[in-house]
C-alpha cells in the first residue's frame, strides 16, 4: 500500500508530537517532516514534496495563510488542511481563499483528522462540522460576509503580508530587514504601503488587524505608538 505522505507545520512542539503519534497509528499515513514556522514549512515542502500539509494558521516568521499560498505556487498538487483553535468567519474565509482545501479545529477528533487527510488526497474538501456550517453562510456572492480582512488583504502582496506579520510580532525595521533579506528603506516603504492600503496609521492598529485576521496569535503584545 502506498502511504499518504504528510508534513506537519505547527509551532507548538507538544501539538506536533500529538499529531505525529496519532498519524503513526494509521497504516496508510506517513509523517515525512515537521516544521515549526511557515518559512520552514515552505522549504520542507519543496524538499520533501508531501501529498498533504497540516498547516497551523498562526505561526512565527510566516503565518499559515501566506505559507499556503507560497506552497501552492511551488507545488499546486499539494493539499493543505488548515489547523486553528478558532473558527471565526474571517479565519475560515481567509484559509479557503489562501488555497486550503480543509479546515480543522485543533480539538477535532483523531478520526476526523485522519479522515480529512484521506479525503483531500482524493481531491475532495473536508471541514470540521462547525466550520462546514459557517461555510454555508459565507457565500461568494455575499460581499457583506467576506469580512474586512479579506477585502483588504486581497490588495496586499506576499511581501507586504510578511512585513505585516513581523510588525505585529514586534520586530523593528532593522530586524524585519534582516529576516527578509531586504534593505531597511525597503521595509519602511512596505510599512508605508501597508498603512495606506489598510487605512491604519499606527503599529498598534496594524497589530490588532493582524490578530483579527489570524496572522499572529492573540497573545502577541500590542505595541503602543
Amino acid at each position: 500500500m502506498k502511504k499518504i505522505t504528510v508534513l506537519l507545520a505547527e509551532d507548538h512542539m507538544i501539538v506536533r508530537e500529538g499529531f505525529r503519534k496519532m498519524l503513526e497509528l494509521e497504516n496508510d499515513l506517513r509523517v515525512v517532516g515537521e516544521a515549526e514556522d511557515g518559512r520552514q514549512a515552505v522549504a520542507m515542502v519543496k524538499k520533501l514534496r508531501p501529498a498533504v500539509v497540516l498547516m497551523d494558521i498562526a505561526m512565527p516568521r510566516l503565518n499559515g495563510l501566506e505559507a499556503t499560498r507560497q506552497v501552492l505556487k511551488v507545488l499546486p498538487a499539494t493539499k493543505v488542511v488548515m489547523l486553528s483553535a478558532h473558527s471565526d468567519d474571517a479565519y475560515v474565509k481567509n484559509a479557503t481563499e489562501s488555497g486550503a482545501v480543509g479546515f480543522l479545529l485543533k480539538q477535532t477528533s483523531a478520526h476526523d483528522v485522519c479522515r480529512a487527510i484521506r479525503e483531500v488526497q482524493k481531491g475532495r474538501t473536508f471541514f470540521s462540522s462547525s466550520v462546514s456550517r459557517r461555510l454555508d453562510r459565507l457565500k461568494p456572492q455575499s460581499p457583506a460576509r467576506t469580512g474586512a480582512f479579506h477585502k483588504k488583504a486581497a490588495k496586499l502582496t506576499s511581501r507586504e503580508m510578511e512585513v505585516l506579520q513581523l510588525i505585529a510580532e514586534g520586530k523593528a525595521n532593522k530586524e524585519t530587514a534582516a529576516e527578509l533579506g531586504i534593505g531597511i528603506k525597503t521595509v519602511e516603504k512596505h510599512r508605508e504601503h501597508l498603512m495606506q492600503k489598510l487605512d491604519i496609521h499606527d503599529t498598534a492598529g496594524l497589530t490588532r488587524y493582524a490578530i483579527g485576521a489570524g496572522i499572529v496569535e492573540s497573545s502577541v503584545q500590542l505595541t503602543i505608538v
